[in-house]
């Protein structure tokens, strides 16, 4: 599969937080949300988010660690998303189900070109950046090298599977500090009561993304 010629990049968050990234404006990376005392539920892995905010580095940007940025998915039905529908892996607190979990859609292109315009660092990473080892980029022009033929399937193990799916789908985009709310450009969620929850949320706000029900965007 080809890089697609406009991609797009993906956050997934629990609705309950919404309403602090609409008055915020942003949302913020962990090391971030840290400092303001986000609130909200956590969704992601405590051990894999401390090891983000003080183990990993990124190769492309000496001194920038992983947990300093927010994290995208090139693709909505993540694996994470996965986990957090199964309920049962041992390091996750959370055990709401997928049902409250939210996705933000944006424009790679147009991110990266606000990044650069105020000077906020950038990179994609072509696995998992939670992990022990990952590799990563800060140049668009090597698009190419994620498995997008990963990103793009809702298999990734099992009899026939290569083991190298599952590690390319979970190929990252990241951004330094924050990432403006006006660069949503689509919220998908899974039920009607939670589109109806996030549709109160939006009716204040000044910039309202589309907001629809995308239920194959969930497990």
């Amino acid at each position: 599969m080809n890089v697609p010629a406009q991609p797009r990049i993906y956050h997934i968050l629990h609705v309950d937080r919404l309403a602090s990234v609409l008055a915020d404006g942003h949302l913020w990376s962990d090391a971030m949300a840290q400092q303001r005392s986000s609130p909200g539920t956590v969704i992601g892995m405590s051990n894999i988010k401390e090891r983000r905010l003080k183990v990993n580095r990124l190769a492309s940007h000496p001194g920038l660690m992983v947990g300093d940025c927010v994290p995208f998915y090139f693709c909505p039905r993540s694996i994470m998303l996965f986990l957090i529908y199964q309920g049962n892996h041992p390091e996750m607190v959370y055990r709401g189900g997928q049902e409250p979990i939210i996705h933000l859609e944006a424009d790679l292109r147009r991110t990266v070109a606000e990044a650069d315009r105020i000077g906020r660092r950038w990179a994609f990473t072509l696995s998992n950046a939670g992990s022990r080892y990952f590799e990563d980029r800060a140049d668009l022009g090597r698009l190419g090298e994620i498995n997008w033929d990963a990103v793009a399937a809702n298999r990734w193990s099992g009899n026939g599977i290569d083991g190298t799916v599952k590690e390319g789908k979970q190929a990252e985009f990241l951004v330094e500090e924050s990432f403006p709310w006006h660069f949503v450009e689509r919220i998908g969620v899974q039920s009607l009561t939670v589109y109806q929850q996030v549709s109160n949320l939006l009716a204040g706000a000044k910039h309202r993304p589309t907001l629809e029900i995308l239920k194959d965007w969930y497990c």
